[in-house]
């Protein structure tokens, strides 16, 4: 192939090159199918928003990891702060010996997650982890069972987690049976509403189904709790409507249903503010948080109501690595950059940015059905042609593969498989995101047709 080099990518090898080569043969050897790879190949060095690869090929990262990444590969004050902790110890299980990091990310999450009145936090290691003990603690505050979850929506792989999750392939086909008293709820997806239908009138009709669940389903005095992704990650980027979100908040306070909002993708400025309930006016119960709370560390949170938190007895809730110091270090370091004047601004900045360039390709590609999103949470829906709207998964799988070919690593999503999604961290200079971008329309260019509007 031709080599391509930019300020930025530099691809110097087919991918994957020699060496890459080497290591997914060994893979194959060792390690299952069942893990995806979106790209084949194998990381040398990350910084920023940069990946170098093993044969020397260096990426934009519109992936982020699938949004761990919004501070930016080994942000340098997150680095430091880990060399410095790795010096006085690693790991004593917080159930052994207490660590002050963890109190002190407790009483920092207790302050700048949504709402003002008491809050109480701890600690996990995973998304899935936190959806599965918020559940467990709404299960034992309310005593009630059953759990309502969304369509289209993703919370974890875990059996429960899995069980909340709306998507058959890959996540769910083969793997029952599932955890019982968990129910499915309409979202709205505005894009593929009845045609003629408004956004008010999609979201009175999806509120009107919520209360008649009720009677046809489940009794509300049953419901313990309701779990809420603000923007729909795995979905498709589906962002909902602040009357939806605060109609169904209504409806769980009408009913002493608690409210879980699952901010594992969208927290920690993706939507251009520090969580995406900001942007609804709603104050969760309990908040689940993972992904980009610590930099590529895994740790994962759960901070709700302190009456509610409190409901486990001392034992019923936790686990050995959960809170992990290195984890809690990494996640003061991410919180107070992202605390500094202009970061959520500069979120907001690079959502613009990627939104004005997508509502282009939507005028310009018969082939680019839809350009959503909210803050730097943003995606396009491939589709076969716009009047018909029909899903286009081989075409969008086509668009990702000739992206990361060309240096630009992007991530697929939907129902439908037919999104492109990104994640960039959110230290992406201009250039960069310009360079990115600009992959992408020349790979629309090739793909696609222009449009007949």
């Amino acid at each position: 192939m031709d080599s391509t080099t930019t300020k930025y990518i530099q691809i110097k090898t087919q991918i994957p090159g020699p060496k890459a080569q080497e290591l997914l043969a060994r893979k194959e050897s060792h390690v299952p199918r069942g893990p995806f790879n979106t790209l084949p190949t194998f990381v040398q060095k990350a910084e920023g928003a940069l990946l170098t690869d093993v044969d020397g090929n260096t990426f934009i990262d519109f992936a982020g990891a699938i949004g761990t990444i919004n501070a930016g590969h080994c942000p340098p004050a997150v680095v430091e702060a880990l060399k410095e902790q790795l010096d006085q110890y690693i790991h004593t299980c917080f159930h052994v010996m207490m660590y002050e990091p963890y109190v002190k990310l407790a009483e920092t999450l207790n302050r700048i997650t949504p709402g003002t009145h008491a809050k109480k936090t701890f600690f996990l290691n995973s998304g899935a982890e936190a959806v599965e003990n918020a559940v467990k603690i709404a299960r034992k505050y309310t005593g009630r069972k059953a759990i309502i979850s969304f369509e289209r929506g993703f919370h974890g792989r875990t059996l429960l987690a899995m069980s909340l999750t709306s998507k058959v392939r890959p996540y769910k086909y083969q793997f029952g049976p599932f955890a019982p008293d968990v129910y499915k709820m309409s979202y709205p997806y505005y894009y593929r509403a009845t045609p003629g239908t408004t956004p008010e009138e999609c979201d009175e009709q999806v509120l009107r189904r919520f209360e008649d669940f009720f009677l046809g389903e489940v009794p509300a005095d049953e419901v313990a709790a309701v779990i809420m992704e603000p923007v729909q990650g795995e979905g498709g980027f589906v962002v909902p409507s602040k009357r939806f979100v605060q109609g169904v908040k209504a409806i769980c306070e009408k009913h002493g249903i608690l409210f879980i909002a699952d901010e594992v993708q969208t927290g920690f400025g993706r939507t251009g503010k520090m969580f995406a309930m900001e942007h609804f006016g709603v104050e969760p119960d309990l908040i689940v948080m993972s992904k980009s709370l610590g930099a590529g560390l895994p740790i994962s949170a759960v901070t709700g109501r302190a009456e509610i938190m409190d409901a486990p007895n001392p034992g019923e809730i936790g686990g050995t690595y959960g809170g992990s110091p290195l984890g809690c270090i990494a996640a003061l370091k991410v919180i107070e950059m992202m605390e500094q004047e202009g970061f959520m601004d500069r979120a907001n900045q690079i959502g613009t940015g990627i939104l004005q360039c997508f509502e282009g390709f939507k005028q310009r590609f018969e082939q680019v059905g839809d350009a959503r999103g909210i803050g730097a949470m943003c995606a396009i829906e491939i589709v076969k042609d716009k009047s018909g709207k029909e899903p286009d998964k081989e075409l969008t799988a086509k668009i990702a593969q000739a992206c990361c070919q060309r240096g630009l690593v992007v991530l697929t999503a939907g129902l439908y498989s037919n999104v492109i999604r990104i994640l960039s961290p959110l230290v992406i200079d201009d250039e960069q995101l310009e360079e990115g971008l600009g992959v992408m329309e020349k790979v629309l260019e090739e793909l696609c047709t222009p449009s007949q509007a």
